[in-house]
């Protein structure tokens, strides 16, 4: 549960990475020498020095101040700092444990795996960076930021579910498979929505169209379809993602309130209870998606508060997501026979 906790951390303090526009800051990758900070002013001139020839300084910030820099590479080693704490606070006890006998042998290939995704999204974040720092790029690739995010989500679930399988193993009596299709359904979308939510992020597409439930003065974008060929769309024009992004908001805000429905019948409690939960998650990250939408047009400078919204919106996304792995594990009837903390 403290990785959960440290992964749910990780994915806001990487929203407020890229919503205050510091993921290109340090143009360097040093998993082991990167955890020092310049200590000096000469090691701030150098760190500056570096940044000042990637595109985003060139065609961005140029005359940035080195204030304006320490800003935003605070950001970003914070960010690179956390995934280093993540994989230790992982990877340490579980070599320890293993040492001692303390996992039982069906466990181990399990937890290793998890450690080796963990690896993974380190090089897939720098994958990430590395595409904004060469070309006339002033943003990471969203595609790669969608693929880290979805990434993070990823090893949130995974981590969530083992863990509530080693401090409350499910019983065969509870559960309700009437509501379980509907619960991993919902998830489905939602993880859906986060994948679009990332290009949205990517694209900076929340901080135009800022009109609601209008859509720059209309009710469809009028150059939804203007890249060709139309996959493209999908992913680089700024009309389509975000309206695609609002078409999702909506087919979920209809989903919960059926899921809710049902699940207020259920004879399961736990049931019963996260089915409201999330029910009022949904509602509360609509509104604040709204707000954010909103803050982007009427609130300076510069857009402050929508990106505080941002990072919020964001961040309950995380917790609505982990919500609603709780109310598909307390839908699904466990298996009759041994429990197998992989499954």
């Amino acid at each position: 549960m403290t990785i959960v906790a440290l992964v749910l951390c990780m994915i806001i303090v990487g929203g407020a990475t890229r919503l205050t526009d510091s993921g290109l800051s340090i143009t360097h990758w040093s998993p082991i020498h990167g955890v020092i900070p310049p200590l000096n002013a000469k090691e701030w001139a150098a760190e500056f020095e570096l940044y000042k020839k990637i595109p985003e300084y060139q065609l961005q910030n140029k005359g940035m101040s080195l204030t304006e820099f320490q800003f935003i590479f605070w950001w970003e080693w914070a960010h690179r700092l956390l995934g280093r704490v993540i994989g230790l606070a992982f990877g340490l006890p579980l070599i320890v444990f293993l040492a001692m006998g303390y996992i039982r042998k069906t466990m181990a290939p399990w937890l290793i795996a998890m450690l080796a995704l963990g690896g993974l999204q380190g090089f897939i974040g720098w994958w990430m960076v590395s595409s904004g720092l060469s070309g006339d790029r002033l943003d990471v690739a969203a595609y790669r930021l969608a693929t880290h995010l979805s990434m993070a989500f990823l090893l949130m679930s995974l981590t969530l579910w083992t863990a509530l399988n080693l401090l409350a193993p499910r019983k065969i009596h509870e559960g309700d498979p009437q509501i379980a299709p509907w619960a991993i359904g919902f998830v489905l979308l939602l993880a859906f929505q986060i994948m679009l939510g990332a290009f949205v992020a990517g694209t900076d597409s929340g901080m135009i169209y800022n009109d609601w439930p209008t859509f720059d003065g209309g009710w469809f974008p009028k150059t939804y379809a203007a890249l060709s060929p139309y996959w493209r769309n999908w992913v680089e024009n700024a009309a389509t993602i975000q309206f695609n992004h609002r078409i999702g908001a909506y087919s979920i805000g209809l989903c919960v309130f059926l899921l809710w429905l049902k699940t207020r019948r259920s004879k399961d409690r736990s049931v019963v209870a996260w089915g409201q939960v999330v029910a009022l998650l949904v509602l509360f990250q609509i509104v604040l998606g709204i707000a954010t939408l909103i803050g982007y047009r009427y609130w300076t400078p510069p857009h402050v508060n929508g990106v505080l919204l941002g990072i919020s919106h964001q961040g309950l996304g995380a917790i609505l997501f982990t919500s609603s792995m709780m109310l598909m594990r307390a839908s699904i009837k466990p298996r009759p026979k041994a429990f197998s903390v992989a499954v």
